[in-house]
């Protein structure tokens, strides 16, 4: 489903949005829900359904809401890493279950820190000594909720033990057991995203900045992980802003075959005022590179989102 005018793109931004809050409301109160894992089950299935209808739209907004906005941080956390986390299924060869697992434990990660995460990312001042060991406690005091839930997937609860650990580091990917393989995926995952997202005691960096640091001292063969995740998102992903080498602000709406080259939408000009009309361009056709990607709290701009929405939906992509 791409967005051909307002309306598509308003029903698609609330489906993300309804889909966000229900699993907000689901982590911040799992004893209150009848089925826990029926119900984590069926928000994983709406995930994947919006992702298979446009996975550059779902990538856009998503990003544009990582990158904005600190309300309700830890619902919007594990919805954007679990729509990595199956983005890179195919990237990594995982198998089906392995996979099903994996996103999952993404979804369900933070669950003993909540509310907790939620406060943390209004908050100004670095976490107490009360929250760091809480933070600390997390992986162990979630897979104890989940069990009294009735998770019983082993591989559900063995990267969750495992999405903070060291010891997933160590050794060559393809060496170590799967279950070590899929909790070094979430660490870097989380990492990456956490990142990019900002809280009031801190800016988010940029995604290429994100990038590089997952990448950072490891080579493709000894760890996979950070560059799948480029490969799959792009240096750029959409929904990430970035500033041309001929110092436009552009808005990445859409990946290409080129991680480095996304297609972009020019939203302003090069002396710093917004375009009235968002122009379509493709920087492997030569004209203006990207320069350079930009934290979102960088920029201050209302844009017509759904208007550059629609320049994506024109794009094929051979």
């Amino acid at each position: 489903m791409t967005v051909r005018d307002v309306n598509e793109y308003e029903d698609l931004l609330a489906e993300w949005a309804d889909l966000e809050s229900g699993l907000g409301i689901l982590l911040a109160y799992p004893d209150q829900s009848r089925e826990f894992v029926v119900r984590v089950g069926q928000y994983e299935r709406w995930m994947q359904s919006l992702m298979d209808r446009d996975p550059d739209v779902g990538l856009y907004l998503l990003f544009q809401l990582a990158g904005n906005s600190s309300v309700g941080y830890s619902a919007s956390h594990a919805l954007i890493c679990a729509v990595v986390c199956h983005l890179l299924r195919p990237e990594l060869m995982l198998n089906p279950w392995d996979g099903d697992s994996l996103v999952r434990a993404a979804l369900t990660m933070n669950i003993a820190m909540t509310r907790m995460q939620d406060q943390l990312a209004v908050q100004r001042e670095r976490p107490t000594p009360e929250q760091q060991a809480m933070i600390q406690q997390h992986p162990a005091r979630g897979i104890e909720m989940l069990r009294d839930l009735g998770v019983d997937d082993t591989m559900w609860l063995a990267i969750i033990a495992s999405h903070h650990d060291n010891m997933v580091d160590e050794g060559a990917y393809d060496d170590v057991p799967v279950a070590q393989q899929m909790g070094r995926i979430l660490k870097r995952v989380d990492r990456y995203i956490a990142m990019i997202s900002p809280r009031l005691s801190r800016a988010g960096r940029s995604a290429t900045d994100s990038a590089r640091a997952i990448m950072a001292s490891t080579s493709a063969q000894q760890d996979p992980v950070g560059h799948a995740v480029v490969r799959s998102l792009g240096l750029c992903p959409p929904g990430t802003f970035v500033r041309m080498d001929n110092d436009e602000l552009g808005l990445v709406v859409k990946r290409s075959t080129i991680a480095s080259h996304p297609y972009i939408a020019v939203v302003g000009d090069a002396g710093g005022e917004l375009l009235s009309e968002p122009r379509l361009h493709d920087p492997a056709r030569g004209g203006p590179q990207i320069q350079a990607a930009l934290p979102a709290t960088g920029v201050r701009a209302v844009l017509n989102h759904a208007r550059i929405l629609q320049l994506g939906a024109r794009i094929i992509i051979d």
